[in-house]
């Protein structure tokens, strides 16, 4: 495994798993001992919770930004 120019590595897909590091988990990296460890932030986000994030649109303007819960599902359903 390299290092790329920009200081990126690929974790392998086991790795990924046993750790539980998901698309957009928030990570740090502490140097102890001369060894690098990599934590993941909190909980990781659950592919469901990420649908949902992604659903909301960008932090600046989520797409259902104080809707209630029923008028998000007659906007879904086409009932707008």
């Amino acid at each position: 495994m390299r290092i790329t120019s920009k200081g990126q590595v690929t974790i392998p897909q086991d790795i990924r798993e046993k750790a539980s590091l998901l698309p957009n988990t928030e990570v740090e990296f502490e140097y102890v001992r001369g060894q690098v460890i990599l934590k993941p932030l909190g909980k990781p986000k659950s592919k469901g919770w990420q649908a949902i994030e992604k659903s909301r649109g960008s932090m600046n303007n989520p797409m259902f930004k104080g809707w209630t819960t029923d008028r998000i599902m007659q906007y879904l359903r086409g009932e707008d």
